[in-house]
């Protein structure tokens, strides 16, 4: 069974960040809620403890806190900016307000042998963000360095297995963070880096196995590279027992269907059904205009049509009761997973139905989405989907801001296409995280030739990141910016006007539904 480090979440994005870097170290990581209790910890019986950073403030009240009964568990832990602040509040040292925080690249300096920075130089950069500072560290600890702004940058208890840093390592910006977390990792906790691409197949392909048995079983293609792991993975545990099945929703990227059948019937040879549903997803979905509640009609809609070709394939039998879904880690954080708030319900996550007459099968639900490509790529998917930009589930229905129906389908269907064949054309496509178009439901007065247009806008999407949790928005140049609006406005009909979102996550999310 792979080792375990669980990351102790104190709020905003650190964690998820922590998280990855630790898996970066070939370490298994998962996220936990700070009200974890030391029993829990216990049960779980981790390798390592991280405690994260966090928005706030040791003083305030309330603050987030820690069950003082997992310290004495005696497991390594790491603390980090409010994680560190923590640690030494609860363990006998003093945090003070200093009014003078540190903000962005800071000087480092080592003082004396350091366990935790071994391999660094005596001088390095980190990246600090806090305006609270350990001013005294509790019994047992070795202060081993210093900023100009906090005199217990780093604090050491060997004997317990303790430590704790004031900066973020987690960050690209502290020149030897990863190097510190993996020597915490595998030097000071011990933990093997055993999580490898490899392992991560041989352990999906086992727990498939042990759930599914000789069953036949149903994958849900969207023609992402999630569902498409997905299905690449049962394929290796179960073979034939699995059967394809790409549901048309008339919401797919344009010429989806046709790629995706093709790379599953020629490549992999399984049973592959393409059920044409367009016209009961718009029926569906008329009249509807809350992002929610088109994502939970999407999400049933889907599962609707699953069942009715699980029906048609137990014809005098039984039919297939598992269903595979490509839901990752990411995805079940943001729908809520008892410590993290619902920012939007994914459709195979929040969007199932409650008598969903499916097993769920989630081979990549540990994943993120950089883990999801490299596992494709060894499983031998074509490069054109491991490489695919994330697509949601729910597909152009969150892209339409407003009513979805057939004509606003097809315009930003059309619109999307222009996007990306001129993001790829610029070489920027593997670069971004996406590039898309959005379909706001509204008409704006325009001119063309000689006449007044009332037509839709389309609006320009493109931002980086490394997995979606969170975003920048992508600087691209004027003039590909300029080819684009051309094309859109030239070659789709129904459009007249084209606008660029300049918006980060946070605080905006990266799909505008």
């Amino acid at each position: 069974m792979t080792a375990t480090v669980l990351v102790v979440d104190f709020g905003a994005q650190y964690a998820q960040l922590i998280a990855r870097r630790v898996r970066e170290a070939h370490v298994y990581s998962e996220i936990v809620p700070a009200t974890i209790t030391a029993a829990e910890v216990a049960r779980r019986a981790p390798a390592a403890l991280i405690l994260s950073g966090g928005p706030r403030s040791v003083y305030e009240t309330p603050a987030p806190s820690l069950d003082p009964e997992i310290y004495e568990l005696g497991i390594p832990t790491l603390g980090i900016c409010y994680g560190a602040q923590l640690m030494a509040q609860q363990l006998g040292g003093e945090v003070a307000r200093t009014g003078a925080g540190e903000y962005g690249r800071t000087e480092l300096e080592r003082r004396g042998p350091s366990s935790l920075l071994a391999e660094q130089p005596e001088r390095s950069t980190c990246w600090m963000s806090h305006g609270d500072a350990i001013a005294r560290a509790p019994e047992g600890f070795v202060v081993t360095a210093a900023t100009p702004g906090a005199p217990v940058a780093v604090m050491e208890d060997d004997a317990r297995r303790r430590y704790a840093v004031q900066f973020h390592p987690e960050v690209v910006h502290s020149e030897f963070g990863q190097e510190m977390l993996a020597r915490f990792l595998h030097h000071l906790a011990g933990v093997a880096p055993t999580w490898t691409n490899t392992s991560i197949i041989d352990e999906a392909v086992e727990s498939v196995r042990a759930q599914v048995g000789a069953e036949r079983v149903l994958c849900a293609l969207s023609g992402g590279v999630d569902s498409a792991v997905a299905a690449a993975l049962v394929i290796r545990a179960v073979g034939r027992q699995l059967t394809c099945v790409f549901v048309d929703t008339g919401l797919m990227r344009e010429n989806e269907g046709e790629q995706i059948e093709a790379t599953f019937t020629r490549q992999f040879g399984v049973d592959f059904i393409h059920v044409r549903a367009a016209e009961r997803f718009f029926a569906a979905l008329e009249g509807v205009e809350d992002p929610e509640a088109k994502r939970k009609i999407i999400g049933e809609r889907f599962i609707r049509e699953f069942e009715a070709v699980a029906r048609e394939l137990g014809a005098g039998g039984a039919g297939p009761r598992f269903l595979v879904q490509g839901t990752l880690y990411p995805d079940v954080i943001e729908s809520g997973s008892g410590h993290a708030a619902t920012i939007k319900s994914h459709h195979n996550v929040g969007g199932l139905p409650e008598d969903l007459d499916f097993e769920l099968v989630e081979p990549l639900r540990r994943l993120f989405k950089d883990e999801v490509r490299t596992v494709g790529t060894e499983l031998g998917l074509p490069e054109e989907i491991v490489w695919r930009q994330p697509f949601p589930g729910p597909g152009l229905g969150v892209r339409i801001i407003g009513e979805v129906t057939p004509e606003r389908a097809e315009i930003l269907r059309r619109a999307d296409a222009v996007v990306v064949d001129e993001i790829r054309r610029a070489g920027l496509y593997r670069e971004l995280w996406q590039s898309f178009a959005v379909l706001p439901a509204v008409r704006t007065v325009g001119v063309m030739g000689d006449g007044r247009t009332y037509a839709y806008p389309i609006v320009i999407r493109a931002v980086t990141s490394d997995d979606a949790m969170t975003a920048d928005w992508a600087r691209l140049p004027y003039d590909l910016v300029e080819r684009i609006a051309n094309r859109l406005i030239r070659e789709v009909e129904g459009v007249n006007r084209v606008a660029l979102d300049v918006t980060s996550k946070p605080p905006g999310t990266i799909e505008w539904e």
